[in-house]
């Protein structure tokens, strides 16, 4: 068996609501189905499945200080929503950590509204991919 691609990820959430309007207003996911627990969203060629866990305790926030080494899922921008991001992260009260250069790409970590530790990732420039790297 060989895997050619990440088809979805599903991120558990407390309020399936909000959720959706954080995946689709702050990352510019587009809603594909919605079921009564669950909201599948559309980005780029992959999808996200937002998982309604009403009791699920909201992740710590204090993670976002030192965000290395744990799990989360990354997602590619281009290099100006990533300069962009930190003001609208501000200005939208989203927890975040300030950029980090990995050299031929910048990476900033953040919480959606449950906690779930996020990432954003920007190469320098098109196709300048470093396969195998975490940042």
């Amino acid at each position: 068996m060989r895997v050619t691609r990440l088809d979805h990820f599903g991120v558990d959430v407390a309020d399936l609501a909000r959720a959706e309007r954080f995946y689709s207003e702050v990352l510019g996911m587009s809603v594909m189905m919605r079921l009564p627990d669950q909201v599948l969203m559309k980005h780029g060629d992959g999808n996200c499945a937002l998982f309604l866990r009403p009791g699920r305790p909201p992740g710590d926030p204090a993670q976002i200080a030192a965000p290395l080494g744990k799990p989360h899922h990354a997602f590619e921008v281009s290099w100006s929503d990533l300069e962009a991001a930190p003001a609208r992260f501000h200005a939208a009260g989203i927890p975040f950590h300030p950029r980090i250069d990995w050299g031929d790409h910048d990476c900033l970590y953040f919480l959606d509204p449950d906690g779930n530790l996020l990432e954003i990732v920007g190469y320098r420039s098109p196709g300048a991919r470093a396969h195998g790297e975490d940042g």
